[in-house]
């Protein structure tokens, strides 16, 4: 008779998964310490809804760029493009025939219009995505000073309405000096959040479009061998990240209320750095779109913490490109681990310790 205790074989966690897991690990810690050390501010759930309130814009391009970056390629120009579409959008807001229905589809036709083109060229004609997409940069920085240089604050009611407009968490809250409790709010943007990262996750693990993405990044080679359409998939790959930065800037200027050139400058470095901090290789093949807030807000978390500290805005900067550093590295170690290699730190010749080396046949 078979014995009854049969030894269950163990299901390897995945790379992404993993990686996703000790990105929230270090999140959770890193608002743990941030709540330990000031926790007045911390403390309080509305500082904690107010990163997903005024953030929304970052954490959407980052679900795109992620996208992208999982099968391999970059993208550099989501925030000009996120820029632009506020920009648009401000001028069409504040027209006599503006309308937030007309915003809405004007901001997803600039950003899919950005992702067909960038899409094509990248997959189509197979020009190195960095150029591609940094020529998309200049292009959506100079279209939008073109459209307008000055800032422009949209007055329009319907608009000014749903820029005011907050969802109030009766039942959460906290009380302030006087005793009084002041309910939690969030903003529009948080539920665009939460509906595209819903969306997109089920897209990357159940639908054979993710799949795909998961294949060509890991080895576009092995994909074609496969069967799979590599072109197809990468193009539309930039068009969703094209449609996320197109959303992202009417979350941008729903948020802000005014169009300015200085909108989301410089958003795409801080995307890249929230999606390898979510866990997503650079080199492609290994990602979690889970991970992309996760990756923002542990940044956030960062800056906020120096802001209290009352240190030097200028450290937010050294201390993401570190911590940048160290997940990039970590990220290194965890695969060579995984996959069974040796991991060994190079070092010049003369940073190495004396001691035996290597010599050839005497």
């Amino acid at each position: 008779m078979e014995s009854l205790n049969k030894a269950i074989p163990k299901t390897r966690l995945s790379n992404s998964n993993l990686l996703f897991l000790i990105a929230a690990v270090i999140f959770v810690l890193m608002y743990v310490f941030a709540i330990i050390s000031f926790p007045r501010s911390f403390m309080q759930f509305q500082t904690f809804f107010d990163l997903f309130n005024l953030n929304a814009p970052l954490i959407i391009m980052t679900l795109g760029l992620s996208i992208v970056m999982i099968g391999g390629g970059i993208d550099i120009s989501v925030g000009a493009v996120c820029g632009l579409v506020t920009m648009a959008c401000a001028v069409l807001l504040e027209s006599k025939a503006g309308s937030i229905g007309g915003a809405v589809l004007l901001s997803i036709g600039i950003g899919v219009a950005f992702g067909l083109l960038q899409g094509y060229l990248i997959s189509y004609l197979e020009i190195q995505p960095f150029i591609i997409t940094l020529s998309g940069l200049f292009l959506a920085q100079g279209l939008l000073t073109t459209l307008h240089k000055d800032p422009i604050n949209v007055t329009m009611p319907d608009f000014v309405s749903l820029r005011d407009f907050n969802i109030v968490i009766s039942w959460l809250g906290t009380k302030n000096r006087l005793g009084v409790f002041i309910p939690c709010e969030i903003k529009p943007g948080v539920i665009v959040v939460v509906v595209l990262l819903v969306l997109l996750a089920a897209l990357m693990k159940w639908s054979r479009f993710g799949r795909n993405v998961y294949a060509v990044g890991g080895n576009s080679h092995s994909a074609m061998m496969l069967g799979i359409n590599v072109k197809r998939t990468v193009f539309l790959t930039y068009v969703i990240c094209g449609l996320t930065a197109g959303i992202a800037g009417f979350v941008y200027i729903m948020t802000t209320g005014a169009g300015n050139v200085g909108n989301a400058s410089g958003a795409e470095m801080k995307a890249i750095a929230s999606a390898i901090i979510g866990g997503t290789l650079l080199n492609g093949g290994v990602g979690n779109l889970l991970g992309a807030p996760i990756g923002t807000l542990t940044l956030l978390v960062i800056n906020e913490l120096i802001r209290a500290a009352g240190i030097q805005s200028n450290f937010q900067a050294i201390v993401s490109g570190l911590l940048l550093y160290i997940f990039i590295v970590l990220q290194s170690v965890i695969m060579s681990l995984r996959d069974n290699r040796r991991f060994r730190l190079a070092l010049p010749p003369w940073l190495r310790l004396p001691g035996r080396t290597k010599t050839g046949n005497q």
